[in-house]
Formats: structure tokens, C-alpha cells, sequence
């Protein structure tokens, strides 16, 4: 039997769909795609512009798919947001490339994506 879980604040904001501008992107990453260790939201500010705010938060040890700091609710309400766009899980590694690790290689302390479609997730073809 699966225990349904209650969505967070987070979720139900973005399950109302496009409201308008300003928009929150809501982006998660993880070293796998058992925990999100990473959030960043930026926000676009009007249409057709690029995010002009991003912020990110990261956890050790809580997924912040369902346990998202309420400063990222603040952060949306300082802007005020009406609309949400979340990921649908996790995109990928939390670690950034030319900052964390080499341009074009992969991330050495997570191997997981190394080999993994960062959208679904599905391995990639061998090479």
C-alpha cells in the first residue's frame, strides 16, 4: 500500500498554472534522483525577459522536494510571484560545471547523472 503524502505549499502554488507575470521557476537537483539537495528559483520578471533574481538553497540531508525552506515562499511573495513553474523532479546534478567541476566533463562526486538523461532521467545510449 502507497502512502499518499501531502503536497507542499510549494507544489500547490505551481499546480495552479499561469497566472501572470512575475514568474518563479522552481528548479531541483540532486546527486541522484533519490533526494533533491539542491533548489534555485529565479524569477522572470515579464515576458520574453530572462530571470533577473536567483537564489538557491541546499540541504544535506532533507529532500527539498517536500521540505522546501519557507525562505523560498518568502522569496516568491518579496517578488510577488503569480505564477509558479516547477521541475517535475530532479534535472540533474547540484554541482556546477566550470564552478564545481571542469567544463566538459562530469561531475565526479555524482556519477549517477554521468550516464543519465537529466530531464527523464533514463540512462543514455553507450557512446
Amino acid at each position: 500500500m502507497k502512502i499518499k503524502r501531502e503536497p507542499s505549499k510549494l507544489e500547490k502554488k505551481a499546480k495552479r498554472g499561469h497566472r501572470g507575470y512575475p514568474v518563479a521557476t522552481v528548479a531541483f537537483y540532486g546527486p541522484d534522483a533519490s533526494r533533491a539537495s539542491k533548489v534555485a528559483v529565479g524569477i522572470i520578471p515579464f515576458e520574453g525577459s530572462e530571470a533577473t533574481e536567483l537564489r538557491r538553497w541546499f540541504s544535506d540531508t532533507a529532500d527539498l522536494r517536500s521540505h522546501s525552506p519557507n525562505e523560498i515562499l518568502a522569496f516568491i511573495k518579496e517578488h510577488a510571484v503569480k505564477t509558479v513553474a516547477m521541475s517535475p523532479g530532479i534535472i540533474g546534478c547540484p554541482h556546477e560545471e566550470g564552478i564545481d567541476y571542469p567544463e566538459g566533463e562530469v561531475c565526479p562526486m555524482c556519477p549517477y547523472w554521468a550516464t543519465r538523461n537529466r530531464w527523464t532521467g533514463e540512462e543514455l545510449p553507450e557512446q
